[in-house]
């Protein structure tokens, strides 16, 4: 026999021959012809797939996936082997695999619970042997991979949505759209309450949120009541979703809850609350990875949540604090115009050094206290110190009729507080006498008032004297001044006069430049007057820095004052 015969003799040679070079194999084999028969199997073959037996049809024995390939495969040989013109000796060994060009690539599956790989390899006479190993393991490594990517991406969106709010509701309603989107089909965010109430925010069917304070009984709900009081969460298979109350169920999930985790919202000292999980009887109970991935994603939303609410605290604290730093708002007394203007020196504060007040007497006829101060420093620090002596003054105001005393003891106060801070302050004791008004104004190292009188010019108060809190006895002068109608009294702080900008922006804006302003200024109401004076100065400024910069207008009206209808609500001015 010559060498083709004897090639072609091995080529045709039966599957239990050829199957003798991998039927030791520790892989399982299963070796099938061109029309889909099972020709051989190994050990490992028979006893992943029992029923393929020699002669069967590989589809009836072996997974969908694999026989389906098969097919393929053998139908794509085909139709090559139909036109390939090898040269004579290049043919197929028989029981070996022979590479073709483009090597099959292999094709995973399932066989019952197990994942498998299988690689095929052409044998002679139109046979392949599929190689099965299994990697089960491999592929729920990767599919665990797939899942913490998700998980990551997840709290990694939720963390940036959060911290993109410090209101608290709307750090609630990011909390349970999140969850209600990723975790479960409805999500409840309870928030600590007082006694029995508390404030609750829900997923609805469509995945709005929305807000509701219930008065709820929080034992009814196993591990509920713990869970706000930042206990470990209890195994979401402990809590019968039948047992549950109306009020932590859904209009839409109603008679429809599979299964339930409850988690605590960690918070910074004490929880900020419950995360209530609801899935429907569409989803699967919650696997113990689900309850730790959602206790990680609770923790992320309670120091959100937890932050929020110390920062509305906070604000509520600033806010009730700021109302007694903030100046206040003047208005006409007894016949005469007040007005006044504070910028404070850093961007975007509200408060500083420089303070003003206005305390009426306890009569129509009693003097009005005009002051205007201003303490060593900037920001809250000097606002801290501000608020104590507006607080002093006020209690001093019966000393109101004598400055010198006022002074004397307000120094007294200072001297004997730890801090080393100074004041200096301006008073004006103001009272209507006819058409005119009259003033006794007192400097304490601060700069003197300005009066603009009726024929422009500008006079400046004659009074000086030393800083409050400084030295240990007071010295100052008072001046006596009169404003006839449509006169204007100026009280400022330094912070206008020693203001700089210009065109280098180096330039001081100057008394001589505050007096050309306030002799534009006869006959305007007192507004007016500190808005004139305001712009200027910051129009001189620009963006340049500068310090606080206070303002007090006291004017003496040009027309007949009368008073409201009602007696009660302010007059009006009328020729």
């Amino acid at each position: 026999m010559n060498a083709p015969e004897q090639l072609e003799t091995e080529t045709r040679t039966t599957p239990s021959v050829l199957a003798d070079a991998w039927v030791t194999a520790p892989y399982p084999v299963v070796v099938a012809d061109g029309a889909g028969r099972v020709a051989a199997t190994n050990e490992a073959a028979r006893l992943l797939l029992p029923t393929a037996v020699d002669g069967t049809a590989l589809g009836e024995v072996a997974p969908r996936w694999l026989a389906e390939e098969h097919a393929r495969l053998a139908a794509e040989h085909a139709r090559s082997a139909a036109v390939d013109t090898r040269p004579d000796g290049d043919g197929a060994r028989p029981g070996l695999p022979t590479r073709t060009r483009g090597e099959p690539d292999a094709v995973r599956g399932e066989i019952g619970e197990r994942s498998f790989e299988a690689r095929p390899a052409r044998l002679g006479d139109g046979h392949w042997a599929w190689w099965l190993a299994e990697d089960t393991h491999r592929c729920g490594a990767k599919d665990d991979l797939r899942a913490e990517r998700r998980r990551t991406a997840l709290l990694a969106d939720a963390s940036r949505q959060l911290s993109a709010s410090l209101n608290v509701e709307r750090c609630m309603e990011v909390t349970a759209a999140t969850a209600a989107g990723n975790l479960c089909d409805a999500a409840t965010v309870i928030a600590p309450g007082r006694g029995s109430v508390h404030h609750v925010t829900c997923t609805g069917p469509a995945g709005e949120v929305t807000h509701s304070t219930l008065d709820i009984d929080l034992s009814e709900v196993p591990g509920l009541s713990e869970a706000m009081q930042g206990f470990p969460p209890v195994p979401s298979r402990w809590i019968d979703p039948a047992t549950l109350p109306d009020w932590a169920v859904p209009a839409h999930l109603t008679g429809a809850v599979s299964s339930v985790a409850i988690t605590p919202l960690p918070g910074h000292g004490v929880p900020a609350g419950v995360l209530m999980l609801l899935r429907s009887t569409e989803r699967s109970a919650f696997s113990e990875a689900e309850e730790a991935f959602a206790r990680a994603f609770a923790a992320r939303a309670g120091a959100a949540v937890s932050a929020a609410r110390l920062y509305a605290e906070q604000s509520a604290i600033s806010r009730t604090l700021m109302r007694d730093l903030l100046p206040p708002d003047l208005r006409p007394m007894n016949g005469v115009e007040f007005a006044g203007g504070y910028l404070a020196a850093g961007a975007g504060e509200l408060v500083g050094g420089d303070f003003y007040d206005v305390h009426p007497g306890q009569t129509p006829e009693d003097e009005t206290l005009a002051v205007l101060g201003d303490v060593c420093g900037k920001g809250l620090e000097a606002a801290a110190l501000t608020g104590k002596i507006r607080n002093t003054v006020q209690a001093l105001r019966p000393m109101g009729h004598d400055h010198q005393k006022l002074l004397a003891l307000l120094n007294e106060s200072l001297l004997r507080a730890e801090h080393a801070r100074f004041v200096t302050l301006a008073l004006a004791s103001v009272a209507r006498r006819g058409n005119s008004v009259d003033l006794r104004v007192t400097s304490a190292g601060h700069p003197p008032p300005l009066i603009a009188r009726a024929d422009g010019s500008v006079d400046e108060a004659e009074t000086r004297g030393t800083l409050i809190g400084a030295l240990p006895q007071v010295t100052s002068s008072t001046a006596h001044v009169r404003l006839k109608p449509g006169e204007v009294c100026l009280l400022f702080s330094d912070g206008i006069i020693e203001a700089k900008g210009g065109p280098l922006g180096t330039e001081v804006f100057g008394e001589e430049r505050l007096s050309s302003a306030l002799s534009e200024c006869f006959g305007m109401v007192a507004e007016a007057v500190v808005e004139h004076v305001q712009m200027l100065a910051a129009q001189w400024v620009g963006r340049g820095a500068h310090d606080d910069m206070a303002v007090v207008a006291i004017a003496a009206p040009r027309h007949q004052h009368l008073s409201a209808v009602d007696g009660h609500t302010r007059g009006r001015y009328t020729g």
